[in-house]
C-alpha cells in the first residue's frame, strides 16, 4: 500500500519503519526538520517507567522495559547502562517497602532482559556514589538501573534506518489538511494515498481540527529540563518536597540534567523554561545537595511538549499510554513515550494490516 505518515518525531519515524519493513511504500512529511520539536526535549531516559506503578500502568511499564534493552542492544553508541539511585530521607513520602516493591516489579517485568538488579545502599554507600547529597537525616538508597541516550541523535539513527527500509523522508514539508479518504493537502496541492498516519504528536489534534475532523481529548504539558555542573556519574531519582512527583538530577555529555517539570501548555504559547519552573527545579535541586546552585550556576535550559491522553485534572498522573483511532482510512495516533516508540510502531503496522478489507 502506498501510506504517508505525518510528524518527524520519533512516534512518526519509528512507524514509518515498521510500515515500510511490512512492504509498503511510505512517505513521511515534516513541516520542520527531523527530531526538532517534543522528541529531541526530552529527559533522556530509556525507561520502564518505575513511576508509573504507582498509577497501574503495568502493560506499559512491561512494554517499556523490553523495549529499553532493544534500544541499547541495537545502537550501542547512543545510548548506555545508567546506574540510578533513590535517596532515603527521615521525611521521605513514600515508605522504603513501596519502593522496594516497586523495583521487585521492575526487575521482574524486565525478566531476561533486565540490564541489572536492584540493591539498598547504606548511607555512607550512597554519599561514596553522590558525594554531594546532604548527608542529614539520609537513611539510605536504593539502587537501580535504566537506560540514557541522545534523543534527537537516537531519533535520526531511526531516520536512517527509515531510509535503508525505503522511506522517502520529506523535511520542511507542512501537510495543512488531511481527509478521512486518505488524502492530504500539502503547498503543492492534495495527494492521494491508500491510508495517512497522523502521528503529528502534540499537533496531531490541530491538524485534525483545521481539516474539520473528529478530535481526541489530549492534555499538552509542557516538560522543562535545566542544565547544571556535574556532580556524580550516577543517576539520581528524587521526591519533590510536599509532592508526589517525582524529579531526576541525571549525569549527561559532562553536564547535570534536572527535571522535568509538569506544566500546562497551549500551541500558541512560547515552549520554552519559565522562571517558575526554573526556580520550581532549582529549589528541588537545594533540598538535596550541596553547595546549592542559583541562577548563575544554571548552563542551559530547554523545553518540550508531551501529548498526553486527555481527562486528567492533576498533568503528572496523565497516562503516558498510546491510542489508536481511525476515522475512514485515517489513522492518528495519540499519546505514547519515547522508549515505546517502536512498539507503538509495531502497532500501527498491525492496524494497517487489519484495516484491509474492512474499508
Amino acid at each position: 500500500m502506498k501510506i504517508a505518515v505525518i510528524g518527524g518525531g520519533i512516534n512518526g519515524l519509528s512507524s514509518a519503519w515498521q510500515l515500510a519493513l511490512a512492504g509498503h511504500e511510505v512517505s513521511l512529511f515534516e513541516r520542520d526538520s527531523l527530531m526538532q520539536a517534543t522528541s529531541s526535549a526530552s529527559s533522556k531516559l530509556l525507561h520502564g517507567g518505575l513511576r508509573y506503578l504507582e498509577q497501574g500502568e503495568f502493560r506499559l511499564v512491561r512494554e517499556a522495559l523490553q523495549e529499553r534493552r532493544w534500544w541499547l542492544k541495537k545502537a550501542p553508541q547512543l545510548t548506555r547502562r545508567l546506574p540510578i539511585l533513590y535517596p532515603f530521607y527521615n521525611d521521605s513520602r513514600r515508605a522504603r517497602w513501596q519502593l522496594k516493591i516497586g523495583l521487585w516489579l521492575y526487575d521482574a517485568f524486565a525478566g531476561r532482559k533486565g540490564i541489572g538488579r536492584h540493591r539498598w545502599l547504606t548511607a555512607q554507600q550512597a554519599l561514596r556514589c553522590s558525594p554531594q547529597l546532604k548527608a542529614e537525616g539520609l537513611s539510605g538508597a536504593y539502587l537501580f538501573f535504566d537506560g540514557q541516550m541522545d534523543d534527537q541523535k537516537l531519533g535520526l539513527w531511526m531516520a536512517e534506518q527509515c531510509t535503508k527500509a525505503g522511506v522517502a523522508l520529506f523535511e520542511h514539508n507542512p501537510v495543512l489538511q488531511v481527509a478521512a479518504d486518505a488524502r492530504l493537502l500539502l503547498h503543492s496541492g492534495w495527494q492521494q494515498f491508500d491510508r495517512v498516519i497522523n502521528v503529528a504528536g502534540p499537533w496531531s489534534q490541530q491538524l485534525l481540527k483545521q481539516s474539520g475532523l473528529v478530535q481526541q481529548p489530549l492534555d499538552l504539558v509542557r516538560g522543562s529540563h535545566l542544565l547544571l555542573p556535574p556532580i556524580s556519574r550516577y543517576g539520581h531519582m528524587l521526591e519533590v518536597p510536599g509532592e508526589a512527583r517525582i524529579v531526576f538530577v541525571l549525569p549527561y555529555q559532562g553536564k547535570t540534567l534536572l527535571g522535568t517539570t509538569e506544566v500546562r501548555q497551549q500551541l500558541d504559547e512560547a515552549i520554552k523554561c519559565s522562571a517558575a519552573e526554573r526556580d520550581y527545579l532549582l529549589g528541588v535541586y537545594n533540598h538535596y545537595f550541596q553547595p546549592p546552585s542559583s541562577v548563575d550556576t544554571v548552563l542551559a535550559d530547554f523545553a518540550g511538549v508531551r501529548p498526553l491522553l486527555g481527562g486528567t485534572a492533576n498533568a503528572s498522573k496523565a497516562s503516558r499510554e498510546y491510542q489508536l483511532n481511525w476515522q475512514g482510512r485515517l489513522l492518528t495516533v495519540s499519546g505514547g513515550k519515547w522508549t515505546t516508540a517502536r512498539a507503538l510502531g509495531q502497532q500501527v503496522s498491525q492496524q494497517v494490516a487489519q484495516s484491509v478489507g474492512k474499508r
